[in-house]
């Protein structure tokens, strides 16, 4: 399997570091804040330490993760305007990624962009957060990213093994429904977090969840012993997702599935049978038409 660039990019936006205290989540947070005038620039550096420890030190999952199995992830906050005194308006890139067996690929799961992304936050500002109560609007999206990030990576290693998070996840949503901040509606976007969550926990959409664990199990766990065997699952899996487009045509779910995995899919098929490529082709063209380009490059060798 070729390593793309969009690899190199999450291995420099996740690091390798970790905190002592840490949970399920591995996550490195980076906050950037050249656009907002401000002498009290140190406010932004606390933005980085106070929300990785929220999403580190805290634990979401039920079961127990050793250090080597924390989820490596990364959340790259872009602060555009200071409206008034600690109140932000921002977008923020969501990155995780999971490690393939038997080989030192990360394979990314999710990589969203989020441009709803309001708040508010002061200094030494308490992080708050009850999984059944809407505390504040920072606190909720970074627990909603949380469960998302960690429902992903079940998803992958289970078939269906992330419902209760994405349960969780859609419990934040419904907690912050009535709080007038941006992304959590089902009426001003097809394209949020409202929508996200509605896609994880809808039945219509459940074969595209199997999907992912038979992409990931079945197909990338098999590339380092058997390639071909493994390109054949993953082109079963797209079949699914494929399946799942046409009764949900444009679903969140499928696209941000697209935006983790264009890369990886190239690289996969850049290599095989030709007849094979050819139907990989079609099919991700067809998902996703403004992408034919990039996914014509499996066609080229």
């Amino acid at each position: 399997m070729k390593n793309s660039s969009l690899s190199i990019f999450i291995l420099f936006l996740l690091g390798v570091s970790g905190y002592a205290n840490a949970q399920e989540l591995n996550c490195q947070v980076a906050v950037e804040a050249i656009q907002i005038e401000s002498t009290e620039r140190r406010v932004f550096d606390e933005m980085e330490v106070e929300f990785a420890k929220f999403l580190n030190d805290r634990k979401w999952a039920d079961e127990r993760f050793e250090n080597n199995e924390r989820i490596n992830c990364g959340i790259n906050i872009t602060l555009e305007s200071q409206p008034s005194l600690g109140n932000f308006q921002a977008t923020v890139q969501v990155v995780s990624a999971r490690p393939v067996f038997n080989s030192t690929y990360d394979a990314v799961m999710i990589n969203y962009a989020d441009r709803d992304f309001d708040f508010e936050y002061t200094e030494s500002q308490p992080l708050d957060f009850q999984p059944t109560t809407f505390m504040s609007n920072i606190t909720s999206i970074l627990g909603f990213y949380a469960y998302m990030i960690i429902a992903n990576d079940y998803d992958s290693f289970e078939k269906l093994g992330g419902q209760r998070y994405y349960e969780a996840a859609w419990q934040v949503v419904s907690n912050a429904q009535q709080s007038g901040y941006s992304g959590w509606d089902q009426f001003n976007s097809v394209r949020n977090r409202y929508w996200w969550a509605e896609n994880s926990i809808d039945q219509v959409m459940e074969p595209m969840r199997e999907a992912m664990y038979e992409y990931h199990i079945k197909g990338l766990d098999m590339m380092a012993d058997n390639p071909e065997e493994g390109r054949t699952n993953i082109l079963a899996a797209l079949k699914k997702v494929q399946e799942v487009n046409r009764s949900k045509p444009r679903a969140i779910m499928v696209i941000s599935f697209l935006d983790a995995k264009m890369d990886e899919l190239v690289g996969i098929f850049s290599e095989g049978n030709m007849a094979e490529r050819r139907e990989v082709y079609n099919i991700l063209k067809a998902l996703e038409p403004a992408k034919t380009e990039q996914f014509g490059k499996i066609l080229e060798n």
